[in-house]
């Protein structure tokens, strides 16, 4: 007679579910020290590049640039979000390292052995920074535009939050934001490297903008607004030149990247091996 053992339930106290992949991820988050620099670094920027157009700015010179260069359609939220750009490199290097720095350590291999089904660690570390770096660099954009609104007034362009879009302009900066760095989890599993992971944020961010220039302009203007970063610009913008997208249709498409991004980085971490 043939016995059969049926292999003893998983006690639930063991079994892996999203809400402790999610309280994994947020513990491991938080226990990083780079964590928690490179978010004080990117909020630091933002503020402190926002206060000092705001108290530096001269009507009829451009902001950041020489004396007598016209200023364009400066206002006070463009300048105030000045340091959008440097904050974007800070929370999309953390967003790497979050991932990729677990490819270059080895504990990679210790989360998906806890994690056989492997796709909600993605998910988890995607909710964890999505969130954060929204939250802080929204706290960050207003407290620029605070912080540099005194060193605007009598000028023209001046504004206060209860102007209409300016509210929508600088949360619209804390959800870019907050989406590059999703952008970057999902670049540092798709390449699992931190270095060739950085440099393609930094690369398809800010250098591919530039080398699409060298386009014909007919197709310059028809794909220049769908770039990333263009996009990303669209959402933040209090004023929307004739060229670029809407808020809406730039968030749609700036999320549209990342969500390839996290596609590709999907397949990969399912499909191959550590």
């Amino acid at each position: 007679m043939t016995v059969t053992r049926i292999a003893p339930a998983r006690p639930a106290a063991y079994k892996v579910t999203g809400a402790r992949v999610l309280r994994s991820e947020w513990a491991k988050f938080w226990s990083l020290r780079s964590s928690w620099i490179t978010l004080s670094v990117a909020v630091f920027l933002l503020v402190l590049f926002g206060t000092i157009a705001g108290y530096t700015y001269t009507a009829g010179a451009a902001a950041g640039g020489p004396p007598g260069q016209s200023s364009g359609d400066s206002d006070a939220v463009s300048l105030a979000l000045t340091g959008v750009t440097f904050a974007s490199l800070a929370v999309g290097v953390l967003g790497v390292l979050l991932s990729a720095g677990e490819y270059s350590t080895g504990m990679v291999r210790s989360t998906l052995t806890a994690v056989p089904r492997r796709l909600p660690v993605l998910w988890a570390k995607a909710v964890v920074i999505g969130p954060i770096a929204l939250v802080l660099t929204t706290l960050g954009a207003l407290a620029a535009f605070g912080l540099g609104a005194p060193g605007l007034d009598g000028e023209k362009i001046s504004l206060s939050l209860g102007d209409d879009g300016v509210l929508r302009s600088l949360a619209g900066a804390g959800l870019y934001l907050g989406l590059v760095a999703v952008f970057g989890v999902a670049l540092g599993v798709l390449l699992r490297n931190s270095a060739g992971a950085i440099a393609s944020l930094v690369g398809i961010l800010l250098i591919l903008p530039g080398l699409a220039s060298l386009l014909p302009d007919s197709w310059y203007d028809t794909l220049s607004p769908y770039f990333p970063s263009n996009a990303g610009q669209a959402v933040y913008a209090l004023h929307q030149s004739s060229d670029a997208l809407s808020p809406g249709a730039g968030i749609a498409v700036f999320a549209g990247w990342v969500a390839l991004a996290l596609a590709g980085a999907a397949y990969r971490l399912v499909r191959t091996d550590v």
